[in-house]
């Protein structure tokens, strides 16, 4: 792992992004609560101290971040964007 979070600015807090969010690019930040693989596809659920957000993970859209969230377990501090 061992990415740094340097230059990443929060832009939601978890539980804050609603229908109007899809599409948009965002910088959520937190722990991770849960990491769940089906197959494929892996699901994060991110917690920060304004609530939970899930997070999926589809190799057919970016690899490389399919990759690291493969390496995520319960209470790492992340960022994702």
């Amino acid at each position: 792992m061992g990415d740094l979070m340097e230059g990443l600015k929060r832009t939601h807090n978890c539980g804050q992004l609603r229908v109007d969010d899809i599409n948009s690019e965002v910088t959520l930040m937190g722990w991770v609560q849960r990491r769940r693989d089906h197959g494929g596809l892996i699901f994060v659920d991110l917690r920060d101290r304004y609530g939970i957000t899930q997070v999926v993970f589809n190799p057919d859209v970016d690899r490389d971040s399919h990759g690291k969230a493969a390496l995520l377990r319960s209470e790492y501090v992340t960022a994702i964007k």
